[in-house]
């Protein structure tokens, strides 16, 4: 079972989380295989998108945000884009399109950025919008000060958290094809609420015009409870992220540490696979493409065929839908644009 686990360190500014999940993943992996229409996923790309799926369990779960956090890698490799959503409630979904093969062994950069154009964004959608209101977005590229490339996706998130929020972050990811895994370790906001969920509450500008809270800033890499305890964290292996249950890898790692655990979330109250997709959603798609649009479609091909990337469900509109879909547009705003 697909389980999230979340600790704090008695006394210090510093807290941490453990995500395992194995019933979630694999049935994203096990719809993956299942739709005729996406291609299999070679391994480093499988990891990736396994990795990117327990951070941003992750992530969603320390921001506590009121909508869908999707984080999202694209670039000019052979991964033309990857995709992740967990919603507030930890359901959770994920895809990548690759065009051409890749091979056994791929780097990060082999596979998003080969030219260092590759590009990782985290938007937050809120679930209640307030009128006009649009989803908030950040951007990191994918290497570092020096231009160098970053290999390790955890490096990549980082630098996000630490450029969004000002706080010192340590993620540790591995993923193969029966676990997706991580463990974060953040150092306490010094005062007032993170920038990045007080941002989106507050309805405030897209994260690339945050404003810097100096007093987190200030404490940037100086917190040596935070140092002693992220180093601690960093030596966790990839096999012993993917093979150990949480309690073994709490007391491996920090065992003369005071860590105070809170109840689990698994189940129904935990990380678990959810699509979004539906045919209300599929038809707001249609809607958005005009009358003329759909009705070439039709004629060429009898019906209007969509099928979701995410869980490979597909919907068909034949004439008479299409036909009763703008008719019901009369009286409505166009849909959104994509199945989602």
């Amino acid at each position: 079972m697909s389980e999230l686990h979340k600790f704090l360190f008695d006394g210090l500014p510093v807290r941490g989380m453990v995500v395992r999940l194995t019933d979630a993943w694999q049935e994203i992996l096990r719809r993956r295989a299942s739709n005729p229409n996406a291609e299999p996923l070679a391994e480093p790309v499988r990891d990736m998108l396994g990795e990117m799926v327990a951070a941003a369990a992750l992530m969603q779960s320390s921001i506590r945000f009121d909508g869908a956090l999707v984080l999202q890698i694209f670039g000019d490799g052979p991964v033309k884009i990857a995709v992740v959503e967990v919603q507030h409630d930890l359901s959770l979904r994920a895809t990548a399109k690759v065009v051409g093969d890749l091979p056994a062994g791929a780097r990060l950069s082999d596979m998003v950025n080969a030219t260092n154009q590759g590009r990782c964004a985290i938007t937050l959608d809120p679930k209640n919008k307030f009128p006009g209101q649009q989803p908030y977005q950040g951007v990191v590229p994918m290497f570092d000060d020096q231009h160098e490339k970053i290999e390790q996706l955890s490096e990549v998130l980082e630098h996000y958290m630490l450029q969004s929020e000002q706080l010192d972050t340590t993620l540790v990811l591995a993923a193969d094809d029966k676990v997706a895994a991580g463990l974060l370790i953040q150092r306490l906001p010094v005062q007032g609420e993170r920038n990045l969920a007080g941002q989106a509450k507050a309805g405030g500008p897209a994260l690339e015009g945050v404003v810097l809270n100096q007093a987190n800033e200030d404490e940037i890499g100086l917190n040596e409870h935070y140092n002693r305890i992220s180093l601690l964290a960093s030596s966790l292996k990839r096999e012993e992220l993917l093979t150990l249950d949480v309690d073994t890898i709490l007391r491996r790692l920090f065992w003369e540490e005071q860590v105070l655990r809170l109840a689990p979330q698994e189940g129904d109250q935990g990380p678990r696979f959810a699509c979004t997709c539906s045919r209300e959603r599929v038809g707001n798609m249609i809607r958005s493409l005009g009358t003329q649009e759909a009705e070439a479609i039709i004629a060429e091909r009898g019906n209007i065929e969509v099928g979701c990337d995410f869980c490979g469900q597909f919907y068909w509109f034949d004439a008479v839908d299409a036909a009763q879909l703008f008719t019901e547009a009369s009286d409505q705003a166009p849909g959104s644009s994509a199945v989602q």
